[in-house]
């Protein structure tokens, strides 16, 4: 706590003949609040320009060279294969989880690139893919579209917590997060 200094009584004196005939100021100066709008909301028009822009990159005439033998798993060129082991042994944990049964492959390709968007947004690096068994048909897709995309670093088929064989665990490129500066 700070000291409160105390004036001695010629000090005081002095004081009130030095303001006499002053007379008290008024607030009057009214301050505005700014309106924001909440950080999380994002307009729809972003989202889907965003989920457009991510779904570009999947082509069902192109076909990656990924591992034949073994489980699904691709890593980017420029990935250490070391990240490749962390997403096998499960020591990252999903931060968001896409569910693609009963979605046709157009429908699934739109989901997907919505998905890396919405990562990309939120910084969130580890992502669950589950794309079932059904008829192969996704299964099969699902890895080709993912190799595709620059943003995916690597990605491998899920641990039995995560969903096993029926799903992949993909690690997004996001950007560095840094704080706004305050004026």
């Amino acid at each position: 706590m700070k000291k409160k200094h105390h004036l001695s009584a010629e000090d005081q004196t002095l004081f009130r003949q030095l303001m006499e005939g002053t007379r008290k100021l008024t607030q009057d100066t009214i301050v505005h609040k700014p309106v924001r709008k909440k950080s999380n909301e994002v307009p729809l028009k972003r989202l889907l320009s965003e989920q457009a822009d991510n779904s570009y990159y999947f082509s069902d005439e192109f076909q990656p060279l990924l591992a034949s033998d073994g489980p699904v798993r691709y890593v980017r060129a420029d990935v250490s294969h070391y990240e490749l082991k962390k997403l096998r042994r499960g020591d990252y944990t999903p931060e968001i989880f896409l569910d693609l049964h009963g979605l046709t492959q157009n429908q699934a390709r739109q989901e997907l690139g919505a998905l890396i968007a919405a990562c990309r947004r939120d910084h969130l690096f580890c992502a669950s893919v589950m794309h079932g068994h059904g008829k192969h048909i996704l299964k099969q897709q699902t890895p080709l579209w993912l190799a595709q995309h620059p943003y995916v670093m690597a990605f491998h088929q899920a641990p039995k917590a995560f969903g096993g064989d029926a799903a992949l665990l993909v690690l997004i490129e996001v950007e560095e997060w840094l704080p706004p500066e305050l004026p």
